[in-house]
């Protein structure tokens, strides 16, 4: 839509309208006068390229490393920290992720996304260079920060772009990229250590995406074709409560990976290097509530790192908490395999991954079938609730394996039913929280609901890791050494028959205990799948037009703001 003059408007807020480009005529519920993106559909399938290969990479290296943990816990001697290579990425994608989902409000959604990608791809490279295991950790935090960028300015640019036939495939396609990203990080990580070094599942970052960088910059159009989109100012960013996010994710994380290296004390969660942590990651969480209650009263025009307002809509609030139990859920295991694979069955990285192919395929799967059950009519509280019982169901039955050298097959099987419920869920938990978020808080939005993901998978992996610990205690202490247990890889060479079969048990007992764990996790998700369903719903394309209508009329009413110019191509650099 061309830019025109605003009419039938008090002529205080004329100048407003005019710089924000913004129409408004007699007939306010109007959609036609929201300018939408225009850009030709070859041009999306570029842009797309390049967002969702951004999207995948960041995604994948949250668990590429997943089957190769054990080789690099052993090349650095530090088995003890390992998982800490996984959590140092994740802690930093929560902890950022609202974050640059806000900064894209005032550098413009390209650069934002370009800014990750540098951020990426520098540290990814970083990694792996890294000569001891502090200086990956190092590496692995400030590549999740980029990898933070890449996520939710990616659920920025998907809605805002595509073109108006293609926008019911957003939720599905992002799904996809998310699940089989997911699930496909093991087997190439896998394959890479295999074949070459686990370094090279770092290395790889580089040349893929550099291209995908370079097909982004070249294929993002002129803004006249983009929303019409009011840019913000950094004093409008919340500081203090991004700080607290942080704070409040690693303090509780920490306190529950703590417990899983502690190998001295039986009751690890009655000391007080759990108890501390935990409590002070509680009183941030609290802090964090009422500061963003002070800042939504005080600074209404300004961005809050977690917008309360979201929360007052059911629906986002039960898909946001829906996703950190799963993403608990799903994360543990997705780290609990590879490694009950290689300790329990013996497998190497690469015959690790190809295990999890089945995963793979039925993840893929979910999220088309979420986008083809709703494709006319809006079903996406159903598919959530079925598929989150589907997860549910595989994960408890995963506790039935036993702790024989052979994989039997319904181990594979039972993890291809939890990939179809993830992937289900996956898809239908972005396309609520397109279609629910206010049109100016889609940014936001999307962040939280990554944040949600990596907090519930982060506290699930580490979860995991003291369940392991404990059980090592339980079984082996007078069996095996630790210095036995620092160096797995050598099982065959350094230790009788009785020994390996006590370590298998041991990893294969407490295998079972994280499925049940994330078995009862996963079941109060199904709980809070019925905080979605809502009475009189319309199509995904009629609410996406109600939503539309409610930012017109916010932006009518809140024409007295003092906006800068919106994203033009002087402020954002040169537009292909």
């Amino acid at each position: 839509m061309d830019d025109q003059k605003p009419r039938n408007v008090p002529s205080a807020a004329h100048k407003h309208l005019s710089r924000d480009r913004f129409d408004f005529n007699s007939n306010p519920e109007s959609v036609s006068h929201y300018r939408q993106s225009t850009i030709s559909k070859w041009r999306f399938a570029f842009i797309c390229v390049g967002v969702s290969l951004g999207l995948f990479l960041a995604m994948i290296d949250s668990s590429i490393v997943a089957t190769s943990l054990f080789t690099i816990g052993n090349e650095f001697q530090d088995l003890d920290r390992i998982n800490w290579v996984v959590l140092a990425y994740t802690l930093a994608f929560v902890g950022c992720s609202v974050f640059f989902a806000r900064m894209a409000d005032v550098i413009g959604r390209r650069n934002a996304f370009l800014a990750a990608y540098a951020l990426f791809l520098s540290f990814s490279l970083g990694c792996g260079f890294s000569k001891n295991m502090t200086t990956l950790l190092v590496g692995r935090t400030f590549q999740g920060i980029g990898g933070s960028g890449l996520f939710s300015v990616t659920m920025i640019i998907f809605p805002e772009v595509a073109p108006e036939g293609l926008r019911n495939m957003i939720g599905p396609i992002i799904g996809a990229v998310i699940s089989m990203a997911g699930v496909l990080g093991p087997v190439l990580g896998g394959a890479l250590t295999s074949a070459h070094s686990w370094r090279w599942i770092f290395w790889i970052n580089g040349p893929i995406g550099l291209l995908c960088m370079i097909i982004f910059y070249l294929s993002w159009p002129e803004d006249k074709y983009l929303p019409n989109l009011p840019r913000r100012c950094w004093r409008d960013l919340d500081y203090i409560g991004s700080f607290l996010v942080v704070a409040a994710a690693v303090l509780v994380t920490f306190a529950f990976q703590n417990a899983g290296i502690d190998r001295e004390s039986a009751t690890p969660w009655s000391t007080g290097a759990f108890i501390g942590p935990v409590a002070a990651g509680i009183l941030c969480w609290i802090v964090l509530v009422i500061w963003e209650g002070i800042f939504e009263r005080r600074w209404s025009t300004k961005m809050a790192a977690i917008p309360l307002a979201l929360y007052r809509n059911r629906i986002i609030t039960a898909t946001t908490l829906n996703t950190m139990f799963l993403g608990f859920s799903f994360l543990a295991t997705l780290f609990a395999v590879p490694l009950r694979m290689q300790v329990v069955n013996g497998k190497s990285p690469i015959m690790t991954g190809v295990l999890m192919l089945p995963m793979l395929g039925a993840t893929g799967l979910g999220n088309i079938i979420t986008g083809a059950i709703s494709r006319r009519e809006n079903r996406l509280s159903e598919t959530m609730t079925v598929a989150t019982i589907m997860v549910t169901v595989g994960l408890a039955l995963e506790t039935t394996v036993s702790d024989s050298p052979q994989v039997e097959p319904k181990f594979v099987g039972f993890l291809a039913i939890i990939g179809l419920g993830y992937g289900m869920i996956t898809s239908a938990a972005t396309m609520f929280t397109t279609m629910e978020a206010p049109v100016h808080e889609h940014a936001p939005a999307q962040g939280v609901i990554a944040q949600a993901r990596m907090l519930g998978g982060s506290i699930g992996i580490s979860m995991s890791s003291a369940l392991l610990a404990l059980q090592q205690r339980a079984q082996l202490t007078g069996i095996v050494t630790t210095a036995d247990l620092q160096d797995l890889a050598n099982i065959p060479d350094i230790l009788s028959d009785f020994q390996q079969a006590a370590i298998r048990k041991t990893y294969n007992d407490a295998f079972i205990k994280t499925m049940m764990v994330c078995a009862i996790v996963a079941g109060v998700g199904v709980i809070l799948t019925m905080g979605t369903f809502r009475r009189g719903r319309v199509s995904l394309s009629e609410q996406r037009e109600r939503m539309i209508r409610d930012e017109m009329s916010r932006r009518q009413t809140e024409h007295g703001l003092s906006w800068k110019e919106p994203y033009s191509s002087k402020s954002s650099g040169r537009s292909a």
